[in-house]
């Protein structure tokens, strides 16, 4: 176990750092901040932070012999510098990262425990995407293998003859058919140092041009029917990796049953509901399951809730908000609005 007191290292500034760090800071740890942007709106809820390039080794050294564990808060972390920090202060293992950076073999991955996955195929070349075409049909969803996220690096495909007026980029691709689905949904859970599971309610999930726009709880009953198909899928995940932290498995519910999208080794956008929602919010979890002490409640605190991402330059009301006394404002601290970009979100619990 580490104590209080002791600090943690997280890898990446982003939002999802800050609401580790704060987290953290409620259970008496210190936190701090590895990111290579100067602008890190972690380092602002953090007693450290080291703004430096993932590759330099020598301030990751630094970095890592300042703490007693390190997390990271997003997957696109490169892993070819992670191998010289000691495996056993990296939480969750870097193996988790290996697998969800890229979609080919995060794919292959699920379908080897049984997973059901859409349709899919490697793409290199025009010549590949043709044969992927001829033997999954359209439409379906082009992507790169590695990076993107929110709907970057992503092309959809309507015929043959749209695939043939794309340029393709330079990089190793994967090709997807098309899911029929009812809903979209996450399983969300935290596997402990000791090898417990919790799970919290398995939210809906609305998207607006490929960004998550809202998450509901309970959702409704054709995410339910499957919640617990999706469940035991991210257990074998879970347990296959010896993961500890939090796991969060999109799926897509369908006739067919619940189908994997993507899995991501970290917090969620799609758990921020758990803050005020849940007994122990998803932040808490992961700081507890990293550090070796025992996991919280995941049981809903209110009888539903909705969380909605702000995005972009949307201009709200905060007052207005706030005066709704069911809602709870959480702004990221980010300068500057831009399009597809998320400044904060709202939860508004259903109480009674």
């Amino acid at each position: 176990m580490i104590p209080p007191g002791e600090t943690i290292g997280i890898l990446g500034g982003g939002q999802l750092g800050r609401m580790l760090a704060m987290a953290a800071a409620q259970l008496g740890y210190r936190c701090h901040i590895f990111a290579p942007e100067a602008d890190a709106i972690a380092a602002e809820v953090a007693a450290d932070f080291t703004c430096a390039d993932w590759h330099d080794a020598a301030a990751l050294a630094r970095f890592a012999a300042a703490c007693a564990v390190i997390t990271y808060e997003f997957e696109n972390v490169p892993t070819a510098p992670l191998a010289a920090l000691d495996g056993h202060k990296l939480v969750p293992h870097p193996r988790a990262l290996e697998c969800a950076q890229d979609r080919l073999a995060e794919k292959r991955f699920v379908a080897a425990l049984g997973g059901l996955t859409a349709p899919f195929a490697a793409v290199e070349d025009a010549a590949t995407l043709g044969v992927a075409l001829a033997r999954i049909g359209a439409p379906g969803i082009l992507k790169t293998r590695r990076d993107g996220y929110d709907g970057k690096g992503q092309w959809r495909i309507a015929s043959p003859a749209g695939a043939r007026a794309l340029v393709l980029p330079a990089r190793p691709l994967i090709y997807e058919g098309f899911v029929d689905f009812l809903a979209e949904f996450s399983v969300i859970l935290c596997r402990g140092d000791d090898g417990d599971i919790r799970f919290w309610e398995s939210p809906q999930n609305l998207h607006e041009h490929g960004i998550l726009a809202r998450s509901l709880v309970p959702a409704p009953a054709a995410v339910l029917a499957q919640r617990d198909e999706g469940r035991a899928l991210a257990r074998k995940v879970a347990e296959a990796l010896d993961y500890k932290g939090v796991l969060t498995l999109e799926f897509f519910a369908t006739t067919a049953g619940p189908v994997f999208n993507e899995m991501a080794p970290r917090v969620h956008n799609s758990g921020h509901w758990t803050i005020e929602g849940a007994l122990t919010s998803q932040f808490e979890n992961h700081i507890r399951a990293i550090c070796g002490l025992p996991l919280g409640d995941c049981a809903l605190a209110a009888k539903g809730c909705e969380m909605r991402n702000l995005i972009g330059d949307t201009a709200a009301n905060w007052a207005e908000i706030l005066a709704d006394p069911a809602n709870h404002l959480h702004l990221y601290g980010k300068a500057a609005a831009r399009p597809g970009r998320k400044m904060g979100h709202v939860t508004r619990l259903t109480l009674g």
